[in-house]
């Protein structure tokens, strides 16, 4: 009889630790995600915070936190996440045990190995009983976004025919600043006049800041990317080595153009998001948001071709105003049909430049 006293005690105690731990365990938990920041360039490294708290009176045995995550961020010293890893999406699945009124804030360190834009919409979390009578879940909404700008190259490793063709556009500038072209700001150096600090920049780096002038003659440089490989390529790109390199060599010329004050823009034959010719074009202008701009263009092209290249050249032309350009062309082939579109931009009054990428076989 005292055995089946205890056994009808214990099952309803585990019909009540069930019903405690049961449907409504996760509605006073609260769950954020968030990044040190959303923007950075491949190979940096970004943290991702987690925030995780119990906002009742009672304990929970068990969490199990899951989320899927682009392949593209590699985590490290990460102990107590289990990671699964396929080929688009890495699954990353963590157990957890809260006290009542817990508060749990985890940080990971990252590198954004890959060129892109990621966005994370949901997580999942399951809780349960002891036993495993009963468990819940329910999906929260994290709702990041990572923009992830390509990486720049060191001057060293860019095509030979990048200095030579630099030292061209720097020559036909003036050696004199325009005074009335300001086309941003940089840090002060010795024998610049008082007159040009630019104070409200001065106060927000805490370095001082100058107004920096553009010049009267300043070229309006178009670096357009060519992402076929061969003339006989028609669609998804075969070797992402050689054009995610080719994307590098055009996120460098920009930030170069622009960081000397001149005007650069952007142009490519690649997929877009938006799927908008007029998209893939970004024409020359001065300043950091315009770099921004390039950068965000780039991290957004995917590697499937969207016309032929000779095809996006001869667009160009469709503008009259925008005709008398510098072309910076980068590009792992140069066919007849490129040569004959190239010639037609300079005969309508463009300088056009061939930056040849070497292509290599893994």
């Amino acid at each position: 009889m005292e055995l089946f006293w205890l056994m009808l005690v214990s099952a309803v105690m585990i019909v009540i630790q069930s019903l405690v731990f049961g449907r409504r365990s996760l509605t006073p938990v609260h769950y954020e995600r968030k990044l040190s920041r959303n923007r950075c360039h491949a190979g940096e490294e970004v943290e991702m915070i987690e925030i995780l708290e119990n906002g009742r009176a009672l304990p929970l045995p068990w969490l199990r936190l899951e989320a899927m995550l682009p392949i593209a961020f590699q985590f490290a010293g990460t102990t107590d996440t289990v990671i699964s890893e396929g080929t688009v999406y890495q699954n990353h699945n963590s157990l957890f045990s809260l006290g009542r009124h817990t508060r749990i804030v985890r940080r990971h360190h990252m590198i954004c190995r890959q060129r892109g834009s990621f966005r994370v919409d949901s997580a999942l979390m399951t809780t349960g009983d002891l036993f495993g009578l009963a468990r819940v879940s329910r999906p929260v909404q994290v709702r990041i976004q990572m923009m992830v700008y390509p990486a720049y190259v060191p001057v060293d490793h860019m095509p030979e025919a990048y200095r030579s063709w630099q030292g061209e556009v720097e020559t036909r500038r003036w050696i004199n600043e325009d005074p009335f072209l300001i086309t941003g700001v940089r840090e002060y150096r010795n024998g610049d006049p008082m007159n040009q600090v630019h104070w409200r920049a001065t106060a927000r780096t805490g370095q001082l800041q100058v107004f920096q002038h553009g010049y009267s003659a300043d070229p309006e440089v178009m670096i357009l990317l060519n992402i076929e490989l061969s003339e006989q390529m028609w669609s998804i790109v075969t070797e992402p080595t050689v054009a995610e390199y080719a994307i590098s060599c055009a996120a460098t010329a920009a930030a170069d153009l622009i960081g000397r004050g001149m005007k650069a823009g952007f142009g490519h034959n690649a997929i877009i998001p938006s799927e908008n010719e007029a998209d893939a074009r970004i024409w020359p202008a001065y300043g950091s948001e315009q770099l921004t701009a390039i950068l965000q263009s780039m991290a957004e092209l995917q590697l499937r071709v969207r016309q032929p290249f000779p095809q996006f050249l001869r667009s160009l032309l469709v503008d009259e105003e925008r005709q008398q350009l510098d072309i910076l062309i980068i590009t792992p082939h140069y066919s007849e049909a490129m040569r004959i579109e190239v010639e037609k931009l300079e005969q309508a009054g463009s300088r056009v430049s061939i930056l040849p990428v070497p292509v290599w076989r893994n």
